[in-house]
């Protein structure tokens, strides 16, 4: 059963962007994120609409930190995620648009997006299973990007909240939809501890053999939404190999060293220090797009995949997952074409993806990890995005 949201949560959902000298008046409709800062009303009626026959809505999940996440189950969407920053005042993280026009509407569709079938690249949006060849939609020049041109990114979801700080999102992915095999059942469950950990679980069951990569592409910028570039972030990336990548961004096949590479997040750095280099892969991706091949460093039962820490903010975001792999990605493809929620635009790298995930392109790629599920199998994975300062 779909729950809809609880009083005062109903109306508007209030975004802490930045400091103020007086509180902001609100009625018995809002939900106040934090007394002494500035505001940015998000209107759940802006989010209800009806798209292929099915309606849409928000949905805001929160710990008894005072913690939000706020989601649309259009495309299954984390639309903006309240954490305290070093001072103990509440900072949007995720960058996204105030409605679900915002979202449809975008020249990037896929920010806060959940992503599927297959996150990532598939090469000539082709694959072959037991000797039978699968074309895809092509939407990323000769390659197939995050499920084709209409991904998950672009359906409506359907959704229930057991809880206050729990959505359950399903989605049936019919046979051959984008050109992919089986009857794909979808099911994503985003939690919200009182750790401050927001919890990805992944399902899904086939009726035939496919291929399944399920991510979520929340771009963040942990300074808060139109602070300005990401390049002063600290990044660690627990992977001592990357997987290099074609003019295409396709993987040439190989996984290599990031030791004396542009691409060594072993140690803290900051994203900018070595991003503008004379380097075949960052120009490739016109900066970092690239897979990271995960060490195995253990961590909630889990591998710690990376942490990034706000240079203004002070907010610490540490990701854990069951997955191989991290995509990440500087924004080195945001083009100041769309205006977010704050009223800023996404400007030029002012905002960073990691996408837990099998690695790109594995279809075609036997060396690495399969990503190949049977009828009678079931996918299940999780990640986990844990904030502190």
């Amino acid at each position: 059963m779909k729950q809809t949201l609880k009083p005062g949560l109903a109306a508007i959902f209030l975004l802490a962007i930045t400091a103020c000298n007086e509180p902001k008046k609100v009625d018995s409709n809002v939900a106040q994120a934090d007394s002494t800062a500035a505001t940015v009303q998000l209107d759940s009626t802006k989010f209800q609409k009806e798209i292929d026959g099915k309606k849409t809505n928000l949905y805001v999940l929160k710990n008894k930190n005072n913690v939000q996440a706020a989601f649309t189950n259009y495309g299954g969407r984390l639309v903006s995620l309240l954490v305290p920053d070093k001072d103990g005042k509440l900072v949007d993280v995720v960058v996204g648009f105030d409605s679900v026009d915002g979202f449809a509407n975008s020249t990037e569709p896929y920010f806060g997006a959940t992503i599927g079938r297959y996150g990532n690249r598939i090469a000539k949006g082709k694959f072959s299973l037991d000797g039978k060849q699968y074309t895809l939609a092509l939407n990323n020049g000769q390659n197939t990007l995050h499920g084709g041109k209409k991904g998950f990114q672009a359906v409506v979801w359907d959704a229930a909240m057991p809880d206050s700080q729990t959505l359950v999102l399903t989605y049936l992915s019919k046979d051959m939809e984008e050109g992919y095999p089986g009857n794909l059942k979808v099911k994503v469950t985003y939690s919200l501890n009182d750790d401050n950990e927001l919890k990805m679980d992944y399902e899904a069951t086939t009726d035939k053999k496919t291929v399944v990569n399920l991510t979520n592409h929340a771009f963040f910028n942990l300074n808060g939404e139109g602070s300005g570039d990401i390049l002063n972030h600290d990044l660690q990336i627990f992977a001592d190999l990357y997987t290099p990548v074609d003019t295409t961004l396709i993987p040439l096949g190989k996984n290599v060293t990031v030791k004396g590479t542009p691409f060594d997040f072993t140690t803290a750095t900051t994203i900018g220090k070595r991003i503008e280099e004379a380097n075949d892969q960052l120009k490739a991706g016109k900066g970092y797009d690239h897979n990271y091949v995960l060490n195995g460093t253990k961590g909630l039962g889990m591998i710690h995949a990376a942490t990034v820490k706000g240079d203004k903010s002070g907010v610490i975001m540490d990701i854990y997952t069951q997955e191989p792999g991290l995509q990440f990605y500087s924004g080195n493809f945001m083009q100041g074409k769309n205006v977010f929620k704050g009223g800023a635009k996404d400007d030029f790298r002012t905002a960073l993806a990691l996408e837990t995930q099998h690695f790109p392109d594995s279809p075609n790629q036997p060396a690495f990890p399969t990503t190949v599920l049977n009828p009678g199998q079931q996918y299940k994975t999780t990640s986990i995005y844990k904030f502190s300062k």
